[in-house]
């Protein structure tokens, strides 16, 4: 089976204070898709990608990366496998220099330093942030930051793309580039987004949570056009979709 694929089954999680944040989640992802998990806040979106590379481990249910179960003695090679973009950041931005933030995965895998800096340079240029390579990250702006976070992952080569948030707090002229710089990926990528418009231009599927469950999995024109499913899940249609309020065309 194809490292891109991602199957989660019955997925369940409940927080240790017993707040439940997931129940009966289930779909299946295929290679090269792009897919968006929308919802309101609290609906679970943060839950479910970090069950994705095994930042948590479900109650109930199984996730499967590639055909693999992520468990705790699999959880290298999945790891390996799936990159993650944190929403913050600040998160994911911890070493002195963006170069030694970019590298800090190939090196702790064991690579020549002159892979290394290979993969370094080659993840900043495809996010355009060359010249970002000597600076520290605390002196970086949001765009910048995000732009790094995001070479952090692609510099481990991995076969999935699972980002929370990505153009959150970008002005934009950075989300403009963040959206270019997305779609040109073949990576199977899974959003977590707020940002609704960026979701339509991207992904042919949106996947709709509303407490913790799916209440909605289809094409991004029929889901982002259900009116009364956007109402009872807390979302609206992106703007693009929206009739203009002068000639009533979208």
């Amino acid at each position: 089976m194809s490292h891109h694929t991602i199957s989660v089954k019955a997925l369940g999680y409940a927080y240790p204070d017993g707040t439940r944040a997931l129940a009966e989640v289930s779909f299946e992802v295929g290679h090269g898709e792009a897919i968006a998990v929308v919802g309101a806040n609290g609906a679970g979106k943060s839950t479910l990608l970090m069950h994705l590379n095994g930042l948590l481990s479900p109650s109930e249910g199984e996730v499967r990366i590639g055909g693999a179960p992520v468990v705790k003695s699999t959880l290298s090679d999945i790891r390996k496998t799936v990159g993650m973009v944190f929403q913050d950041p600040d998160d994911q931005l911890f070493m002195p220099t963006v170069a030694e933030d970019v590298g800090f995965g190939p090196l702790n895998l064991g690579l020549p330093p002159e892979d290394v800096e290979a993969r370094v340079d080659e993840a900043l240029g495809r996010v355009e942030a060359g010249h970002l390579k000597g600076r520290p990250p605390f002196r970086l702006s949001g765009g910048e930051k995000r732009a790094v976070a995001i070479a952090t992952v692609l510099a481990m080569e991995p076969s999935i793309l699972v980002m929370d948030e990505p153009s959150s707090g970008l002005d934009p002229r950075a989300r403009r580039r963040l959206i270019g710089l997305l779609a040109s990926f073949e990576h199977t990528r899974i959003l977590a987004t707020h940002d609704l418009d960026m979701a339509a231009e991207l992904c042919g599927r949106v996947i709709v949570l509303s407490g913790g469950t799916i209440v909605a999995d289809g094409p991004s024109e029929q889901v982002f056009t259900d009116d009364e499913l956007l109402e009872t899940s807390g979302l609206e249609r992106p703007l693009g979709m929206q009739a203009c309020p002068a000639c009533g065309r979208r």
